[in-house]
């Protein structure tokens, strides 16, 4: 911003491991989204590493960063950010199609993660007919279809009143417990992420203040 420099991620300093269950939390502009974009390979960092399963996310081109994120990564955000005129059984599917899966796959996947999260009913509906808690479920649907290792999930129940966050956040869990998926959680509900979360990670001004055990006492102190 000018002459001033902003660092939005500064110099952390972070391992999380295959399967756990990592809650970020920290103020509005502490770096928890932009640390979340670094590992899904939307943002690359301007000095140091991102490695993710071996691979250095710093080092790949833009084409090998969509085939990371088709392959490895499903993302869930506040806003949903389903597609209007496209049926939730279209907006599953829609990362199948970026992989190129055979059509008849694509439908099996999609019936499936849509059955797993409690909506195999709503196939033909629009994303404008389904409550709010609705269309998240289908946004994770979406991000599990193509079965990654890693769910990003930025704010998840940010839009949704306590008890529907907690419907998502029972459904994040199970899958996590399930399938030895890694969940980073962005969360500024420091209940949901004790609640739910193996491990908490609280970041101020870009970098990390605490990690682990520690983050639970620091994050009550700052509450």
């Amino acid at each position: 911003m000018g002459t001033t420099a902003i660092r939005a991620v500064d110099g952390i300093t972070l391992t999380i491991e295959a399967g756990e269950f990592v809650a970020l939390l920290g103020a509005s502009g502490s770096g928890k989204s932009s640390l979340l974009n670094l590992i899904a390979g939307l943002d690359s960092p301007t000095s140091g590493k991102v490695i993710s399963d071996g691979q250095n996310l710093a080092q790949l081109s833009p084409n090998e960063l969509a085939k990371y994120r088709r392959r490895k990564v499903g993302m869930v955000f506040q806003s949903f950010n389903l597609i209007p005129r496209m049926s939730v059984l279209a907006n599953v599917e829609l990362p199948l199609r970026f992989a190129e899966v055979e059509r008849r796959e694509r439908l099996r996947r999609a019936q499936s993660a849509l059955e797993r999260v409690g909506l195999s009913n709503r196939l033909r509906h629009r994303p404008a007919e389904l409550s709010g808690g609705e269309q998240q479920r289908v946004a994770l649907a979406r991000a599990l279809v193509n079965e990654p290792g890693i769910l990003l999930a930025d704010e998840p129940t940010g839009n949704l009143d306590s008890r529907t966050g907690a419907e998502i956040m029972d459904l994040i869990a199970r899958t996590n417990a399930a399938r030895k998926m890694t969940v980073l959680l962005v969360t500024h509900e420091q209940a949901i992420a004790e609640q739910y979360a193996e491990r908490l990670v609280l970041l101020g001004d870009g970098r990390v203040v605490a990690d682990g055990r520690n983050a639970k006492a620091m994050a009550r102190s700052d509450a």
